[in-house]
């Protein structure tokens, strides 16, 4: 269980080729990233009821607010995905960039494209463990 900014940070990098030795910026370099099992995200404090997502249909009177718990009992992958989107450059390429990114709120389904399968090839990595504290350091 991480929470959704650690992924999206990590998704951002991954889907603009920041990681690859011949990233440029004006190319789109970057890679197709899964994430799986969103249903299990986690927030810090009393996020879940206080992080509010806020939009408006453009109507007069259309301004909505939804809470985080709301957001993510309607659709377990929308604040993974709003937190990569807000993550990425605001330009052109953003939308291309977002079509790589393929979200599961369970394990890896049969809905991913074969050729998406094909060049999965690493992880980005799981929850780091925290170091522990200086006064745990063993005594010699």
């Amino acid at each position: 269980m991480q929470p959704p900014g650690k992924i999206a940070s990590l998704c951002a990098v991954h889907l603009q080729g920041l990681h690859k030795p011949v990233y440029h910026a004006l190319s789109d370099c970057g890679d197709h990233v899964v994430v799986k099992n969103t249903r299990h995200i986690a927030f810090s404090g009393n996020k879940w009821e206080q992080k509010v997502y806020s939009s408006h249909t453009g109507y007069p009177g259309g301004f909505r607010q939804v809470t985080a718990a709301t957001l993510h009992r309607k659709d377990p992958t929308a604040i993974v995905r709003l937190a990569v989107y807000g993550m990425l450059p605001k330009n052109l390429h953003r939308r291309t960039m977002m079509e790589r990114l393929h979200i599961f709120p369970e394990e890896v389904s049969r809905l991913l494209p074969a050729r998406v399968l094909i060049q999965l090839g690493t992880n980005i990595g799981k929850d780091r463990r925290r170091a522990a504290p200086a006064d745990a350091s063993p005594q010699s």
